[in-house]
């Protein structure tokens, strides 16, 4: 055979579920304009998580497939189902990429906390105060939480773990996880973000490495449920 074999990309598993959910609304289960299940029911009839499924349904809303309308439901668009084998690739499954930071992040500011320094500590905090003014303006401080969190892993001395945090960091700007940020992120959420990071600090302050991963741990995991578990 001429050439290279073209390399298939996985399909990840909200792509496998979104799918499925086409189908049923090709098959008429679904008409349009009509309203889905609750996520708890749908999830049990298609034998998935809740956190995938939410992924599944934002993935099909991008696409103009479904309407989730906050505080009503999930419901199949009024326009007719444009034909399509399957749902294209929106990015990593956000619950994925959070379960991936916890495993990094865990691990680097162990390194950042034996090796932490006054100069570090200061500029942690500047960000930090940087990151209530934006909130309390009604601003989301992506800009300051990434600096947060990339500053702490360059204190690691690892020049590898600092790269993966800031690129899985960066993944937050992918399609899917764009729009879970659209439909689940608020002043409220900052908030409580700001307050865990908080929590990071003083650990840091402490030079405490297992206070510090336990506090990342624990604030990346909220920030997974606030994402696509709740």
């Amino acid at each position: 055979m001429n050439g290279q074999a073209k390399i298939l990309e996985p399909r990840r598993l909200y792509q496998q579920i979104a799918d499925q959910i086409r189908e049923l609304i090709e098959a008429g289960e679904f008409q349009p304009g009509a309203r889905l299940p609750a996520e708890r029911e749908l999830a049990q009839k298609l034998g998935v998580s809740r956190p995938s499924l939410r992924e599944a349904l934002i993935a099909l809303e991008i696409d103009n497939t479904v309407e989730i309308r906050m505080g009503s439901g999930v419901y199949v668009s009024a326009e007719p189902l444009q034909p399509r084998h399957h749902t294209k690739s929106l990015g990593d499954s956000p619950s994925e990429l959070m379960q991936a930071r916890a495993a990094v992040e865990g691990a680097t500011i162990v390194l950042a906390a034996s090796r932490m320094t006054d100069e570090t500590i200061t500029n942690l905090r500047r960000i930090l105060a940087a990151m209530r003014k934006e909130i309390e303006a009604g601003r989301k401080p992506l800009d300051q939480d990434r600096l947060f969190h990339v500053t702490i892993a360059e204190q690691s001395g690892n020049s590898v773990l600092a790269r993966l945090v800031a690129n899985l960091f960066d993944e937050r700007h992918s399609p899917i996880s764009a729009q879970l940020r659209v439909k689940f992120e608020d002043r409220d959420t900052w908030a409580h973000a700001l307050q865990e990071h908080e929590t990071i600090l003083a650990a840091l302050e402490a030079r405490d490495p297992l206070l510090a991963q336990a506090a990342m741990h624990g604030h990346l995991e909220s920030s997974k449920r606030r994402w696509v578990d709740d």
